[in-house]
């Protein structure tokens, strides 16, 4: 389900206080593909309820060039809305996601495994806010910007 950025503040909150763990994650996922799908399943199985914020496609734009994104923001949110382990998608309009981790305060912030905890400039404001960084595995190969090419390369 595509929630607004206020919907989803509600909703988080009412979660954490029945006691449930909120994990949440965030990207562009402009193409999904089994990379996306196994990361997925990987950060639901990290706890009990899992939010996955979108880049809006302004953000996409500005992070990946005026070629992208391939889909628009509510058609990838919608996709990722599809896949079994997500329970719920928002889109946020920055360049990172510092700002919506600040507003839900998730009780779990997972990156792939091509990320370091220590890296994350996020890191500090899921800690402050009581929560958990955990990096998760990398699938290797597979991304949007790979198929990209290839299908340019026809």
């Amino acid at each position: 389900m595509i929630l607004s950025r206020k919907v989803a503040k509600e909703v988080i909150e009412e979660l954490k206080k029945s006691g449930q763990k909120v994990v949440f994650t965030n990207g562009c996922f402009d193409i999904l593909h089994v990379g996306h799908l196994r990361y997925m399943n990987e950060a639901k199985n990290q706890g009990d309820i899992l939010v996955v914020a979108v880049n809006s496609d302004a953000s996409v734009k500005r992070l990946k060039g005026e070629s992208r994104p391939i889909n628009n923001e509510r058609d990838r949110a919608e996709m990722l809305s599809g896949l079994k382990a997500v329970d719920f998608t928002v889109v946020f309009e920055e360049d990172t996601p510092m700002e919506i981790i600040e507003e839900l305060k998730p009780s779990i912030h997972v990156k792939g495994g091509d990320y370091k905890k220590e890296d994350l400039p996020e890191t500090a404001i899921v800690e402050k806010n009581g929560g958990e960084v955990r990096i998760l595995s990398f699938v290797e190969g597979k991304s949007t910007t790979n198929i990209v090419n290839k299908i340019n390369s026809k």
